[in-house]
């Protein structure tokens, strides 16, 4: 299991002047200078331009172009990226980041302070559309400009070309661990400001450069020699894309050698495929939650008591067990184990039909007459999930409900359809940015959240969940979030259905792989190295 999250944020506020750690001269001899590495992609990403990230699969790719001023090590400790060291004051409220020499973007320019004021400003602008941006508004000035009342972020100063200084309003978690999250990472404002294709040919200092992208077909990226932390050890990243995630054809491309890493099938004797094929397999848990989710905005989905009717009507632990063979972890709720706030005896809803039918009932929907079907989507259309809605038709009929599964396996179409409210109820997984139960209850669940996909609103919650922030307590943290998460249960906006663990499958010449909590993303590739060429 990954540290308690809790320690997590003490190291990171511990760390407050951390040195960089030299790539060791034995490493830069690892590999072929022409190694080329091939992995899977679910689906294309939306966009390549981190602030702007929104699912997975972007962010599998742009946190191997860009870097922030820190990152999470394979433990989710913080450790220096393009900052050299970093000190706070001791109340938590000024960090002060100090550049490392020398690091420079893709077309040749070196970073400067300036570029990290930008680039936080920039997250915080509403015409980015960031993700990321309610985990920077503690920033001193940050309302003030993202209301349009300020020209510029009066906390984000650039010092000299080299020292930046981040002043908070008020500090709810160290600001370090902030910026090591996905969308934080630190852009050329020249390049970013010149049009719209950013985002399609991205530029940044990480170890790997943008060569090109095919939709629906690879995306291409090559070594970049000269990378502050030494060159990678594989020359060239191809990610193929599978729309659709296509699992199936993952595993066989896989398995004729044609890709170096691949996910698990979901019905398969792990050992015994291990054993076949000599491969290298890893498991590890990571901080996620998959869980179908409701537009409480929709009609007749806007009655709570039809929402736990559906969760009720659900066998969910049936899922678990026959669909996946025990092999993820069932979800009584949202905090997946581990995390800071996870309840291990917190109160979801089980497997109870007659209870679902009592409910459709006081909603005015006996035996489900006059209740129209319900449209499911999935942006994925696997054999595992295939099956799983096959369970799910058969208890939401034995109930009254008539399901109807629709697919669209065009990811951005997808998330452009969920972004626009049009998805009466949608199968969604959520994968952390940050190891803190604040960036699943608050980022999904609070009524201001720009991920808030369900329509969700409960001012209860919004002030559990903002005492919760500003809680200096720990105890009082985890109370606060265990409430807030018990009312979104009793709501019912989603389904829980698992967490998943961390799987994969590796050829037996990969080595250096290092995986954390935060799961396949975050896999640093720059220190992967191919035993053989390919």
């Amino acid at each position: 299991m990954p540290p308690p999250f809790l320690f997590l944020l003490l190291v990171a506020a511990a760390l407050v002047c951390a040195q960089p750690s030299p790539l060791r001269a034995q490493d830069k001899d690892h590999g072929p200078a022409n190694s080329v590495y091939r992995r899977p992609l679910g689906h294309d990403p939306k966009t390549l331009d981190p602030a702007r990230v929104s699912d997975v699969y972007s962010l599998s790719i742009s946190q191997q172009i860009f870097d922030g001023l820190v990152q999470y090590d394979n433990a989710l400790t913080i450790v220096p990226a393009l900052a050299e060291f970093w000190r706070a004051s001791r109340d938590g409220l000024v960090w002060t980041f100090t550049l490392r020499r020398g690091a420079k973007f893709h077309h040749g320019r070196e970073v400067t302070a300036e570029d990290v004021v930008y680039s936080f400003a920039r997250i915080l602008d509403p015409k980015t559309r960031s993700g990321a941006a309610e985990l920077f508004l503690n920033v001193k000035g940050a309302r003030e400009f993202r209301d349009g009342r300020a020209k510029s972020v009066s906390g984000l100063v650039a010092l000299d070309r080299r020292t930046v200084q981040v002043t908070l309003d008020e500090s709810v978690a160290p600001f370090v661990a902030i910026a090591a999250v996905g969308h934080a990472k630190i852009v050329p404002r020249d390049l970013v400001e010149t049009g719209e294709t950013f985002g399609a040919q991205p530029v940044g200092t990480g170890p790997f450069k943008f060569v090109r992208w095919e939709r629906g077909k690879e995306i291409v990226l090559e070594a970049n020699e000269e990378y502050f932390d030494g060159a990678p050890r594989l020359s060239r990243l191809v990610f193929r894309i599978f729309p659709g995630e296509q699992r199936d054809a993952m595993q066989d491309e896989f398995q004729k050698g044609n890709l170096e890493d691949a996910p698990v099938p979901a019905r398969v004797d792990r050992r015994e495929l291990v054993a076949r094929g000599g491969y290298i397999y890893v498991k590890r848990p990571m901080i996620s939650a998959r869980f179908y989710g409701f537009n409480t905005r929709a009609k007749p989905l806007n009655d709570r008591r039809i929402r736990q009717a559906i969760v009720q009507a659900i066998d969910r632990e049936a899922i678990v067990e026959s669909v996946y063979l025990g092999q993820v972890a069932f979800a009584r709720g949202i905090l997946p184990p581990g995390m800071l706030g996870f309840n291990p005896g917190l109160a979801g809803y089980s497997y109870n039909p007659q209870r679902a039918r009592e409910l459709l009932a006081e909603a005015g929907y006996p035996g489900g007459r006059g209740l129209p079907p319900l449209a499911i989507w999935s942006g994925a259309r696997q054999a595992d999930i295939v099956r799983e809605h096959a369970l799910m038709k058969k208890w939401l009929a034995a109930v009254g409900i008539t399901a109807d599964f629709q697919y669209n396996t065009d990811w951005q179409a997808f998330s452009k359809l969920l972004d626009e409210g049009k998805l009466p109820i949608f199968l969604y997984a959520w994968y952390a940015d940050v190891p803190d139960p604040d960036n699943f209850l608050s980022k999904l669940f609070h009524s201001k959240s720009p991920r808030n996909f369900f329509g969700y609103a409960n001012p209860v919650v919004d002030d559990l969940l903002a005492s919760a922030r500003s809680a200096g307590d720990v105890q009082r943290r985890v109370e606060a979030y265990r409430k807030a998460e018990q009312l979104i249960l009793d709501d019912a906006p989603i389904i829980p259905v698992f967490h998943r663990a961390y799987e994969r499958l590796f050829q037996p010449y990969v080595r250096s792989v290092e995986v954390n909590g935060l799961g396949d993303p975050y896999i640093p590739l720059r220190k992967i190295w191919l035993e053989r060429a390919r």
